[in-house]
């Protein structure tokens, strides 16, 4: 018998909270996307919070953390690996926006709010794009849109 301390098991613990949005997709729908992405990016433990939020609360946000006016669509903030090496990472998405986004992207509003959450988590893992049009063929947005394809077709899953 060893005396070794025993590593705990790992996991991927998502959780998803709701400040009031109106929201088309479970909260199981999208702690399960955030998992396949961290499933693919090969994270073996992970604590991430998916919040959604009014426009007038990410647009506080938006403000107070990026110094930037308005709501916008997705905020994320990775933090440093735990003593165990957990990824920690906090999201935030605002369905609102996220609705004018489909619009004008011509896609349905579940898809794109899945899309943020694709792209929030890897922003958490460090993945990170350009601000100008050259965003839409950065790697990161390759990978983004090929994860969503799979979140996609996988359809809701139990967590």
């Amino acid at each position: 018998m060893s005396s070794a301390p025993r590593k705990p098991p790992t996991a991927l613990r998502v959780g998803v909270s709701n400040d009031g949005a109106r929201v088309p997709v479970s909260a199981v729908r999208l702690a399960e996307a955030a998992r396949h992405v961290l499933r693919a990016e090969k994270v073996g433990d992970a604590m991430l919070s998916v919040t959604l939020l009014s426009s007038a609360a990410m647009g506080r946000l938006n403000r107070k953390h990026l110094g930037h006016a308005g709501a916008t669509d997705v905020i994320s903030f990775g933090f440093a690996p735990t003593p165990g090496g957990a990824v920690v990472g906090d999201i935030y998405v605002c369905p609102a926006v996220a609705r004018e986004n489909a619009r004008a992207a011509g896609c349905g509003v579940r898809e794109e709010l899945l899309r943020l959450v694709v792209h929030g988590t890897l922003h958490v893992l460090g993945w990170d794009h350009p601000v100008d049009d050259a965003r839409t063929t950065a790697p990161m947005w390759k990978r983004q849109e090929r994860l969503l394809a799979a979140v996609m077709r996988r359809g809701a899953t139990p967590a």
